[in-house]
């Protein structure tokens, strides 16, 4: 938020929008709670951006912000009761029910408790309601609320307490967080898709409501088929992620089915949201879900996305997996809507990386960069180059995962352990995992003319069975020095067995090549 407030100071107004967009909840519930009319609020809440933006620069101390900006609210709620005289709306006007069509008794049933926990909420003190409101119809966290009521958040947990035992007392449910999230729109009938579980967990701790659904997929590795859930392009992904990775076959089988089963149900959301990174891992995936989407008729679900690049304070971004809770939590609400223009744009994304023909991918690239960077997937076209450039190169063979570790090593890497953050921090767009990683060191270790040595991984001792493989010593054969220096193709030499996309290279010459120099891609006469 500091950085947003900051840069709004300097007239950015990317950087203001933003900071109205995370605030925009928590004013309109503030100015509402004044006024009691829905339209006025929002009048309210326009005027105190207009006053917010005409007098940011008097602000002295950033993280000010939120308790400023309210005082900014209330004061125009002041004067619009002052100059007024409103209209009593019921705050169910301002709740839309879900465009469905659910049954007349769903309706009924639905806008009766709407009317009944609304009187409730209604009928407790102001100092219980306004935080009520934030947390449970807003989703709001705590630390937030705390900053823009100015309220310690131990106090506020108390305020939360009372409010909730209050509620009990006169609402027949045993659940009031499952009823609030049922009924209103900050969290109501969410799913929220996330590429990992370190994330999912945080965003399961009230970060976002809703339900959270973690993508298990690693579509960087393996075979890629336009449909990979079909029977027989599913049996061979998970035999080679089997073999390459270790990942047991059964239990990858089971984990898609799970997923999809889960991803099947989405029509039982209001809202979808994607949240997603700039690296090959992210984007391979979120082509992916956004070509299946484009084959669903979403009917009522609106369909949005969270993707990003960076983060302030984070110096090389690896993704979302980096961030505390409490900066995670400074992203839940700004994602935007996407709608067919973006699926249709995925899907050709997915189309072209399950293509056997990786020429597809760069021309898809080349033609369509100038879209892709003013669309909402403006990291594709760095992924999916870097996606090509893992090929092997017309210099030495080498793709440039495998070029960069025996580089690394070369320069004095002694470890697996020190070996992987040099390389997946220079190859940051590619989002490669230790697991990935293991996989690239096998290929350059098990050969009958290794590329590189690792200690105790001698004869047909899988490296990745040896205890604390992570800290043995790792060294560069002279046939990997040869090659690293071009004298020598690794691909000639050692052959290749190898999926990038829907494109599978195997044997000693293959018809594919990555020219880096030009950062284009080269067919081989074979």
């Amino acid at each position: 938020m500091r950085q947003w407030v900051e840069e709004a100071q300097q007239e950015n107004s990317e950087a203001f929008g933003q900071l109205m967009r995370h605030f925009r909840g928590m004013a309109y519930a503030v100015a509402y709670d004044m006024l009691k009319d829905v339209h006025l609020a929002e009048d309210v809440v326009q005027e105190a951006y207009i006053e917010a933006y005409l007098n940011l620069g008097k602000l002295q101390e950033p993280a000010a912000f939120p308790g400023w900006f309210k005082t900014i609210v209330v004061r125009q709620c002041q004067r619009s009761l002052r100059s007024k005289r409103h209209i009593l709306l019921p705050l169910d006007d301002a709740l839309h029910l879900s465009e469905k069509s659910p049954g007349v008794a769903e309706i009924a049933e639905r806008r009766e408790g709407e009317q009944l926990l609304q009187r409730t909420v209604a009928a407790l003190s102001a100092k219980l309601r306004v935080p009520m409101q934030l947390f449970y119809y807003y989703g709001y966290s705590l630390q937030e609320i705390s900053d823009y009521l100015g309220i310690p958040v131990s106090a506020l947990k108390k305020r939360l307490y009372d409010g909730r035992r209050k509620l009990k007392g006169a609402l027949p449910v045993a659940d009031l967080a499952s009823m609030f999230n049922y009924l209103y729109e900050g969290g109501r009938n969410m799913l929220h898709i996330v590429n990992g579980d370190s994330v999912g967990e945080m965003l399961k701790q009230g970060i976002v409501q809703g339900e959270v659904l973690v993508w298990r997929e690693i579509y960087s590795a393996g075979p890629i088929f336009v449909n990979p859930a079909g029977s027989s392009e599913r049996i061979q992904r998970a035999g080679v992620l089997e073999k390459t990775l270790g990942i047991p076959s059964t239990e990858y089988i089971a984990g898609c089915e799970a997923q999809e089963a889960k991803l099947r149900e989405f029509k039982r959301y209001d809202e979808v949201v994607l949240w997603f990174e700039h690296d090959l891992f992210d984007q391979s995936m979120l082509a992916y879900l956004l070509h299946w989407f484009k084959g669903q008729k979403l009917g009522s679900t609106k369909l949005s996305l969270l993707c990003i690049g960076e983060f302030p304070g984070i110096e090389l971004f690896h993704g979302l997996g980096q961030l505390t809770p409490a900066q995670l939590g400074t992203l839940s609400g700004t994602w935007q809507g996407i709608g067919r223009k973006e699926m249709e744009l995925g899907s050709d994304l997915w189309r072209a990386y399950a293509s056997p023909d990786p020429g597809t991918m760069s021309a898809l690239l080349e033609e369509r960069r100038g879209e892709l960077s003013a669309s909402a997937l403006p990291f594709a076209y760095e992924a999916f180059k870097a996606h090509l450039s893992r090929l092997p190169s017309v210099h030495n063979g080498l793709g440039i995962v495998e070029e960069t570790t025996l580089q690394a090593v070369r320069h004095g890497a002694l470890t697996p352990m020190e070996l992987f953050p040099l390389v997946s921090d220079k190859l940051h767009r590619l989002g490669m995992g230790d697991l990935d990683f293991g996989r690239y060191l096998h290929t350059l270790v098990y050969n009958r003319q290794p590329l590189l040595t690792i200690e105790g991984a001698e004869g047909n001792t899988d490296f990745r069975q040896i205890a604390e493989f992570w800290g043995r010593r790792v060294a560069i054969t002279e046939l990997g020095e040869r090659i690293l220096d071009g004298l020598a193709d690794r691909v000639e030499v050692q052959g290749l067995d190898e999926w990038y996309g829907g494109l599978h290279l195997e044997g000693h010459t293959v018809p594919w090549r990555w020219d880096s120099s030009s950062g284009s891609l080269v067919r081989s006469e074979l």
